[in-house]
């Protein structure tokens, strides 16, 4: 009885020298991990640079309050805010964005154009930030300055009131807003590294061959384990 405890006992130091026999074979192995992750980021570095099409992102901004429009309470300032989210909804409406592809002369369908254009509003306030994006920032400066004098000539519109004004013009923006080439390499670095440590484990834990006496001995005691009868081991 005694030698059937040392047997079970014995089993169950082996799972934790597996785990230890793991972290040092992955310590011994860690040259491969490092080189994958080196490749891995190099692969995701040029993919993106020869793959994806930088974009380019430009804001203006208008202030949607004229001298003409009284501001006499709490309720008027945030009536306020409120249409200024309305107007955001506006700027992207087709009257407004066919005007745009109509000044610049483009050649963008309602929807193309409509998807380049994000319309926000900074909480409490009633300023409109017009984010226009493109594979050109040339362009992206103009369709965003367009999008402001046509958004605040329909609001006027709409309001019957002074055109408001604009707070900000857009500038040719030096760099591009996407994609991240040093988030993307990042993630396929860490995604090739784990490929291969996972490989690496996977190899160890399926290779039951016999290669020393250590594993001799191992097989020899796990068979003899298993060939007592369950009861016997109580």
């Amino acid at each position: 009885m005694n030698e059937l405890k040392q047997l079970e006992a014995q089993r169950d130091d082996e799972i934790e020298i597996d785990l230890g026999e793991i972290f040092h074979l992955l310590l011994n192995k860690i040259w491969v991990i490092i080189l994958c992750f080196i490749v891995g980021g190099v692969i995701g570095f040029a993919g993106t640079k020869i793959l994806v099409t930088p974009q380019y992102s430009a804001s203006s901004m208008i202030y949607i309050l004229t001298k003409t429009t009284s501001v006499t309470s709490l309720a008027d300032i945030q009536m306020g805010s409120q249409l200024t989210s309305d107007f955001g909804i506006l700027a992207k409406s087709r009257p407004v964005i066919e005007e745009v592809n109509k000044n610049l002369k483009l050649d963008y369908s309602y929807e193309q154009l409509a998807s380049m254009v994000q319309a926000t509003n900074q909480s409490d306030t009633r300023i409109l930030r017009f984010t226009v994006t493109d594979t050109d920032p040339v362009e992206a400066k103009k369709i965003a300055n367009e999008i402001a004098n046509v958004t605040a000539e329909r609001v006027a519109y709409v309001m019957s009131s002074d055109k408001p004004k604009i707070v900000e013009e857009a500038v040719v923006p030096k760099s591009p807003s996407s994609p991240n080439t040093k988030k993307n390499a990042s993630v396929v670095a860490l995604v090739f590294a784990f490929a291969a440590a996972a490989i690496i484990v996977l190899r160890y834990l399926l290779n039951d061959t016999i290669q020393n006496e250590d594993d001799v001995k191992k097989y020899l005691e796990l068979h003899m384990l298993a060939a007592i009868p369950t009861e016997k081991r109580k």
